[in-house]
């Protein structure tokens, strides 16, 4: 049974939402001030009246794919959108502070892929996810890609085939690095003889710096090298990574001019050392991360003599967050979390005598979480900067600049 409704605004997620019975009713790929006629399961099937800031996607996949959520919607109501959702989240929990405007940092495209494949009668198919499904779209190309991951579908392809007797369905992460394609396989279980000696045929005729399964190295061609500021480092399989090199850049030159002046740094959930390594060309630097292949990176590319002194430490955050006493004598603290959020750490740095503290966030309701702890604890949230890295999605990434209101010395009462 067929519907029309009217489109209120945009949601979250990216969804037209309407109103219907007195209750929400989210529509994918509907805009704001649109008629549009949906089906019984509430799928766009008919734009009737379609809003003055709709355009042409740039993607023939488009609202069939999952993978984008918002391509039809011109770049000025785009942006207004997106810095929208961190106005919005930062009000909910009550903070009033500068938002600045969205910067767009995708740059060439994303350096880091991860396609999905599934076995079908002996034969591979292999592209993104479908919306609202776990079927394949399979895809001729991603607008969305770097140039340095031309070549990454067929990879996919050839791998995914080369395991398609398996049956069983993967992922396969497949990284832009200065040596060229790293692959991580995960969903394939352990690797018995034959099937490792295809896998490692097809990494030399592939002319691949890596493959790996569930962060196994099969063979290593070339060491898969990441530049960070100065140094250099070997990506550990499967490590968290910017999903764009400008975001990269840019994030860092964030924190870098939020920390200028401060001697001692430390880089919380500090991952292969994307901060930590650019902090130390001008501070000392301590790097807290649980993930010891990633720590151990961040160590390796450490040693460069245009580095000051990085110490590393393996520590869980959220069961053993550094405390008052762990975190006196320093005069920043950067932090970079997962989605979640890093609430146990951020009410130890709430308690604490540092002066600034620089957060950085893919999750936009966790760092207005966070954001709320930092504020009760006496700091004040100078401003957001929200940067798009993730092109036609609802995430946004954000830093935001803490800084304890200095204290006025007492006047001294002459008897």
């Amino acid at each position: 049974m067929n519907l029309d409704v009217e489109i209120e605004r945009l949601g979250q997620k990216g969804e037209g939402v309407a109103s219907v019975d007195g209750k929400p009713l989210y529509v994918p790929y509907a805009l704001a001030g649109e008629l549009v006629r949906i089906d019984g399961a509430g799928r766009l099937t008919q734009v009737l009246r379609p809003s003055a800031e709709r355009i042409a996607p740039i993607c023939p996949h488009y609202s069939v794919c999952g993978g984008c959520a918002v391509q039809a919607l011109s770049e000025t109501a785009y942006q207004a959108w997106k810095r929208a959702l961190v106005v919005d989240a930062l009000k909910f929990h009550k903070i009033n502070t500068e938002v600045k405007p969205l910067i767009d940092v995708q740059g060439a495209g994303r350096r880091r892929v991860t396609f999905h494949a599934r076995a079908e009668n002996g034969k591979a198919v292999v592209g993104f996810m479908q919306a609202r499904t776990h079927d394949i779209v399979p895809i001729a190309a991603c607008p969305l890609l770097a140039p340095s991951l031309d070549g990454a579908l067929d990879v996919a392809r050839k791998v995914a085939q080369a395991l398609a007797h398996r049956g069983k369905p993967l992922d396969i992460v497949i990284t832009a690095t200065e040596n060229g394609l790293d692959v991580d396989l995960r969903g394939a279980g352990p690797l018995g003889f034959p099937d490792e000696q295809k896998l490692i045929k097809l990494t030399e005729v592939l002319g691949l710096a890596r493959l790996a399964n569930h962060g196994a190295i099969v063979l290593e061609r070339q060491l898969p090298l990441l530049n960070m500021g100065a140094a250099q480092v070997i990506l550990p399989p499967g490590a968290f990574l910017q999903a764009t090199v400008e975001a990269e850049d840019a994030l860092s030159a964030a924190v870098l001019s939020a920390c200028a002046g401060a001697r001692r740094v430390v880089d919380l959930f500090s991952g292969v050392g994307t901060f930590a390594l650019r902090l130390a060309q001008k501070s000392l630097v301590t790097a807290v991360e649980s993930d010891e292949k990633a720590l151990n990176a961040l160590a390796k590319g450490a040693r460069n003599p245009a580095l000051q002194t990085v110490e590393v430490e393996r520590r869980d955050l959220f069961a053993r967050p550094l405390l008052k006493a762990d975190l006196a004598g320093f005069d920043a603290v950067v932090f970079d979390p997962p989605r979640v959020g890093a609430q146990a750490q951020v009410r130890a740095l709430a308690g604490s005598p540092v002066p600034l503290v620089v957060g950085v966030s893919c999750n936009i309701q966790s760092f207005a979480q966070d954001a709320k702890t930092l504020i009760e604890g006496g700091f004040a949230l100078e401003h957001v900067t929200p940067y798009d890295q993730f092109r036609f999605s609802s995430h946004v990434e954000l830093v935001g600049v803490f800084r304890r209101p200095a204290l006025k010395p007492k006047r001294r009462l002459l008897g």
